[in-house]
């Protein structure tokens, strides 16, 4: 069903911090930091994955991702939803639904047989697409996604995700130099502040995962092994 009802942002961005607290999606450890993709460590993890398993709390973010997206983009903006392999291909199978729209994914690389596709499912030349994806870091991997959508002659120019790091510098001008708009529910800063509310990590904690998302290059660097 289309949702119809538009909460304002920052009720969005606080109920998105709270449910991905409550299902223990969110990690601060800065005795131990985990190690990102990137190799660098962080006092900070997110696992937005764990959502496709609460019905209840997908439905609302999944609502909150269709509403962000019709307020910022228009009611009529687009044709088709893509998934950017693996994780956004629930969520944009979701939102599509919500919007009536339909819904393909994009993957990695080629997979290097048969017709070698990057694109699975129906996506036609001059189709308007939007991308879903999980989360964003610095941008970097939506790029490759969008570049496969417009390879095939339809246009992207926005990307949604449920989480959005809004720590590192230069992330939504790097996109909007490639023409794609980002839309987001929530960062690390509202999931900080719902911590605080909810008293959910200890005090030393907050305050070095703060430091962190302050200045991350600078804490990363000074943690280098």
């Amino acid at each position: 069903m289309i949702p119809t009802s538009f909460p304002p942002r920052d009720e969005i961005a606080r109920l998105t911090a709270r449910a991905l607290l409550e299902i223990k999606a969110v990690h601060f450890n800065t005795d131990t930091p985990f190690t990102l993709a990137s190799g660098l460590p962080s006092p900070t993890y997110i696992d937005c994955r764990k959502l496709i398993s609460y019905p209840r709390i997908r439905s609302m973010l999944m609502d909150f991702m269709a509403v962000t997206v019709m307020r910022a983009a228009g009611f009529e903006a687009f044709d088709n939803i893509a998934g950017g392999e693996t994780a956004g291909i629930p969520f944009a199978a979701l939102v599509a639904e919500r919007l009536a729209l339909p819904m393909t994914y994009v993957r990695k690389k080629p997979k290097g047989y048969g017709r070698n596709a990057r694109i699975e499912g129906v996506m036609s030349e001059g189709q308007r697409v939007l991308l879903v994806e999980d989360l964003t870091t610095d941008g970097g991997s939506k790029l490759s996604f969008v570049d496969a959508i417009r390879d095939t002659g339809a246009t992207c120019a926005h990307t949604a995700v449920i989480f959005y790091y809004g720590i590192f510098d230069g992330t939504e001008e790097r996109l909007a130099e490639h023409g794609v708009a980002l839309h987001h529910l929530c960062t690390w800063w509202d999931v900080l502040a719902e911590a605080r509310d909810q008293g959910t990590f200890d005090t030393n904690n907050l305050t070095e995962v703060e430091a962190f998302l302050k200045a991350p290059r600078a804490w990363q660097d000074a943690r280098k092994t």
